[in-house]
């Protein structure tokens, strides 16, 4: 019998070797893998998922917002902290905001304009101004002071914007304020803070934020949001500064509601990696069982 030309036995020889692999390795080895995580993780493998009543309330894993259907925090719960994953904790959309430390400069709405959908001009915050007004809705919820570093009273960035960029100041404008707020600062350098007027050009100015004297009372992860916008903790702090409203929605003793953050409360990886970290969907289930 003749043999089949070299060419053809190579591509016969890659075939099979195609087949086989597919069969060890999209087949085979996949059901090993599932059968030994279903066997002996059962739990983790199919999303760590947390019940009440039996049904899923959602994963040990993935965060979720507590929060009623106009999206204002519900008092009776533990709130978990900003995500900017879509609408918030979406597992579809995670991500971050890609906003880094330079952002502090708003896009101030413009009254009647319209963006290119045809939807009205809501302008855009900076990272610094979502950390204020953050800030400022914790402290109003929990009842303690919102303020923060960096930060004006009224919640956006403390931002000047300086002209000329060099040389003595004969303009100044705070950047973040739109009028007819009035600015955080009377005057800079001998001369009178305006307010922002929207769709001004400030570009040509210097950007000068400024600290102010406050000091943070709210945790720095109640303001800002994860990595991947999905983080289902919170830190002890933030749990802690909670503690007295949830009590209260709740008709609870304090000390009670401490307890229960003790109880669901995760050490330092390894015993030295972070900071311990509180599970805010479990300790909410734990608040629902009494």
């Amino acid at each position: 019998m003749e043999r089949l030309p070299s060419w053809v036995r190579q591509h016969l020889a890659a075939l099979r070797a195609l087949l086989v692999l597919t069969l060890i390795l999209g087949g085979a080895y996949p059901l090993l893998v599932t059968g030994v995580a279903q066997a002996v993780f059962n739990g983790n493998a199919n999303g760590s998922l947390v019940q009440k009543d039996g049904r899923d309330v959602g994963s040990a894993l993935i965060g979720q917002n507590f929060t009623d259907s106009s999206g204002a925090p519900v008092g009776r719960y533990f709130q978990s902290r900003p995500s900017a994953a879509g609408k918030g904790y979406d597992t579809l959309s995670t991500g971050a905001s890609n906003l880094g430390p330079e952002s502090v400069l708003d896009v101030l709405a413009v009254p009647g304009a319209k963006d290119a959908d045809g939807n009205p001009d809501t302008g855009k915050q900076s990272l610094l101004t979502r950390v204020c007004a953050r800030s400022t809705a914790v402290g109003r919820l929990e009842g303690v002071s919102g303020a923060r570093p960096y930060c004006t009273p009224d919640g956006v960035g403390a931002v000047l914007k300086v002209f000329p960029a060099v040389g003595t100041p004969t303009r100044v404008v705070s950047a973040n304020q739109a009028c007819p707020a009035a600015p955080f600062v009377a005057d800079y350098q001998g001369v009178k803070v305006e307010c922002a007027k929207p769709g001004e050009n400030l570009a040509a100015g210097r950007t000068v934020p400024v600290r102010g004297s406050a000091t943070a009372v709210v945790p720095a992860d109640a303001v800002t949001a994860s990595g991947s916008g999905l983080d289902p903790h919170i830190s002890l702090a933030y749990a802690q500064l909670q503690a007295p409203r949830v009590a209260r929605e709740r008709g609870l003793d304090v000390a009670k509601v401490r307890a229960l953050i003790q109880q669901n409360t995760t050490g330092r990886a390894l015993g030295f990696m972070g900071e311990p970290a509180v599970n805010v969907l479990e300790l909410n289930l734990a608040l629902d069982r009494g």
